[in-house]
């Protein structure tokens, strides 16, 4: 356990804030280095163009860095928010609030067969040739201001190395916990060697359904050859929360990937999220959910993109929307000229429940191979009134019949998640969020 601190310092995102955040650091003179580099490309950078298309359906107007500070204070401990444990018997944990490591632990088993699973600060210590080789080399610092940012100030952080032919039966759990006006910057970093097999539950929560704060995160999957990975992320932020998010995977030959994402919480987000299929014979499986309500804005990039032959990608996103919440999806498949025998798929499909709420899905293909199969779609609906008479002539009242239009709608997600507690979760999740509509 992570002791907390009796002084409470607070300093802004700037040269000031960035020395004094150095100050406070433990770790190896290399890593100073590469936040010193994610430090000066952020303060030679500008925020995104509200022109850009990336961004032209994306207000950023209300968001202001300058309200939030540096995590430099552990907050201690707080209770836990944690979903996807129950019923699960977990090989290894780790929890953070804002940031700040509060306990990991791996069984003794795991790693006698020399699984590395813990904090990345420690274990940037402990292992710095493992940590360097991997850090950073599926996540592009210079993408934009808000991933230079996370490089310069990511504290805290999870690290799973799983050795090579090692198969993990018991899954592994992160749990991020934000605290009312908090910051949290932590970096997931998540690498299967050849052969290996792993499943990781993440879950990110605020304090409460309201609380606000800022989340500037982002996850690094690396899978070597014929390696597999159940990768589960649910994300319940409070919804005052500014939420924005890297998220990016390297899936190696014969290797296989099913990444289960659901969104539900935030004020604001912008997620962007790639997996990248870099071996021949390799296969991802993106099952994604988002459901929005209040003021809610939520917009997700997606990209499948194949830079080797034979390679299957199948990204199926499902979102609902209510009140006056507003979702955008842009997907994108991209095939790489070498990438023949490509099979790739994406959709989209929108569920509106309320007249002043709003869907954006803009699906898209750049193909530069020959011979490929690549299909793409998306739709946007109301509830069907006549569901809903159908349900009330039957005795219920119309929010159960809402309830039950909306779980329908989802339904194809859930068959595609395996993990009974994952499932269950995301139910609840999706059920207490209904509202009643007249």
């Amino acid at each position: 356990m992570s002791e907390s601190t009796t002084e409470t310092m607070t300093t802004q995102f700037d040269a000031e804030g960035f020395k004094a955040f150095l100050a406070t650091r433990d770790e190896p003179a290399w890593l100073s280095e590469m936040r010193q580099q994610g430090w000066d490309h952020f303060a030679a950078m500008e925020w995104p163009a509200r022109r850009s298309e990336e961004w032209i359906r994306s207000d950023l107007r209300l968001f202001q860095l300058k309200k939030y500070h540096v995590p430099l204070n552990d907050p201690g401990p707080h209770e836990s928010k944690d979903q996807l444990m129950e019923g699960v018997d977990l090989g290894g944990q780790i929890s953070t609030v804002d940031g700040h490591l509060q306990e990991d632990a791996l069984s003794a088993e795991l790693a006698s067969k020399g699984v590395i699973f813990g904090s990345l600060e420690r274990l940037a210590k402990e292992q710095p040739e493992l940590v360097r080789k991997y850090l950073f080399s599926a996540f592009d610092p210079d993408y934009d201001r808000f991933a230079a940012l996370h490089a310069a100030f990511f504290c805290g952080g999870h690290f799973l190395y799983v050795p090579k032919g090692v198969v993990i039966e018991q899954p592994l759990h992160i749990g991020s916990l934000l605290t009312d006006g908090g910051t949290h910057v932590a970096h997931t970093l998540l690498v299967l060697d050849e052969g290996a097999e792993a499943t990781v539950l993440h879950e990110s929560n605020g304090v409460t359904e309201t609380s606000g704060g800022l989340h500037v995160g982002a996850l690094e999957i690396i899978q070597e050859a014929n390696s597999h990975l159940r990768y589960v992320d649910l994300q319940e932020w409070g919804t005052k929360t500014f939420h924005f998010d890297h998220k990016n995977a390297r899936v190696g030959r014969d290797a296989s990937l099913q990444w289960t994402l659901a969104a539900m919480g935030a004020g604001f987000a912008k997620v962007n999220q790639t997996v990248e299929l870099v071996g021949a014979g390799a296969t991802s499986q993106v099952n994604g959910v988002m459901f929005t309500h209040g003021r809610q804005h939520m917009a997700f990039h997606t990209q499948q993109h194949h830079k080797a032959p034979s390679c299957h990608s199948d990204f199926l996103y499902k979102s609902a929307q209510q009140d006056h919440s507003r979702t955008v999806w842009r997907g994108m498949i991209k095939v790489d000229k070498i990438a023949q025998k490509t099979d790739g798929y994406q959709r989209n499909d929108n569920l509106v429940l309320s007249n002043t709420s709003r869907a954006d899905s803009i699906p898209g293909l750049e193909i530069e191979a020959d011979d490929v199969r690549c299909t793409h779609g998306s739709t946007t609906a109301k509830v069907d009134e006549e569901q809903i008479f159908y349900a009330l002539c039957r005795g219920f009242t119309r929010k159960e019949a809402v309830r039950m239009i909306v779980t329908g709608f989802f339904q194809q997600i859930f068959d595609r998640i395996t993990i009974d507690s994952v499932r269950e979760a995301l139910g609840r999740s999706i059920a207490r969020q209904v509202r009643e509509y007249e």
